[in-house]
């Protein structure tokens, strides 16, 4: 094969903010898949926040990247070689590993999907790991139910834009919470909630305005000041689902961003009777891929699901446009079209 392969990796872990030299593009020999193995050639790579934290070596759910190490990441992508009777040259998989254009994978950590039913890229997505992290939060905790109000925050991200509008299939009133009109406005033409709070006014304010009698469920992507300010409206018997807190991090183990609040005095989850529950989608989430898939596939069909992606092309931009997810400079899920 004269195509060489193409690598994103970690040069060294970040202090704070990642900038451009804590990582390193490299070209390298493209890899010979072993027994059981399969060669793909990733077409889109997803890019999400969680892998901030695998770029520290703090103790966590999950190993980190090794200094020097590719970078971890999911892609979709054309199998090139395989040594797997279930798989061919040409199939289109879900499961690639890695900031790269060419990965060898164990065969079975692929799955097959058909681009009749969804473009390619959309397996990163609404169909991926964020659709997943959706529609399992929702169903093992947040529970909405008809008439309920249930809050999104980071609403126009790739999980939130899911959760929200699988809170509003099945009969609740949504409320986003995003960065900037431009973004609010998505959420509620597009998506369909029915409306989106700019986390940059006044929050406090348009929470109140917005839902006058509090808050059912809050599904948490964001941390810091937006939780702040949520918190304190949940209603009786009013369940959290804590996803992410990408505001926090970039902050070191056991610190306090500067400036920050103390954090909501948790006396009223007692009183209230709250339920608050974080949640790894790796855990069981997998496992149920099937039936995620079905759903998300007949919202699709009817129109109550759509979906915006934030392509960036080239895999070299991947740091850069890693940078940027991290300060909600993406609008919609963020991918690599892998050059």
């Amino acid at each position: 094969m004269s195509e060489n392969n193409l690598q994103v990796l970690l040069r060294r872990r970040p202090a704070g903010e990642p900038v451009a030299e804590d990582f390193e593009v490299v070209e390298t020999p493209v890899p010979v898949p072993g027994a059981g193995e399969v060669l793909i050639r990733a077409r889109f790579l997803s890019l999400d926040p969680y892998m901030r934290g695998r770029m520290s070596d703090a103790k966590s759910y999950a190993k980190p990247v090794e200094l020097g190490g590719v970078m971890e990441g999911l892609s979709v992508g054309e199998v090139v070689a395989s040594n797997h009777p279930d798989f061919a040259p040409g199939d289109t998989v879900m499961g690639g590993s890695g900031w790269q254009r060419f990965c060898v994978v164990e065969a079975a950590k692929l799955r097959k999907v058909d681009c009749n039913e969804a473009p390619l890229s959309a397996n990163l997505g609404v169909l991926g790991m964020p659709g997943l992290t959706a529609w399992v939060g929702l169903e093992d905790i947040g529970e909405p139910k008809p008439g309920e109000t249930v809050v999104i925050s980071a609403a126009s991200g790739a999980v939130g834009q899911v959760a929200g509008q699988i809170a509003k299939a099945r009969g609740a009133r949504v409320i986003g919470i995003a960065g900037g009109a431009k973004k609010c406005a998505f959420v509620v033409r597009e998506l369909g909630f029915d409306a989106c709070l700019d986390h940059r006014g006044d929050l406090n304010a348009q929470l109140d305005a917005a839902c006058p009698e509090g808050i059912d469920v809050y599904w948490e992507n964001v941390g810091g000041h937006v939780q702040e300010a949520v918190f304190p409206r949940l209603r009786d018997f009013g369940r959290m689902v804590m996803c992410g807190m990408i505001a926090q991090y970039n902050q070191a183990p056991g610190a306090d961003a500067a400036g920050a609040p103390p954090g909501p005095n948790l006396g009223p989850v007692v009183r209230k009777r709250l339920r608050i529950q974080g949640f790894i989608v790796s855990d069981k989430g997998w496992q149920r891929y099937p039936q995620f898939r079905a759903v998300m596939l007949g919202l699709m069909k009817s129109g109550q699901l759509v979906w915006k992606e934030d392509v960036v092309q080239g895999l070299r931009k991947a740091p850069e446009a890693f940078i940027g997810l991290l300060k909600g400079q993406n609008f919609g899920k963020l991918v690599i079209a892998i050059d």
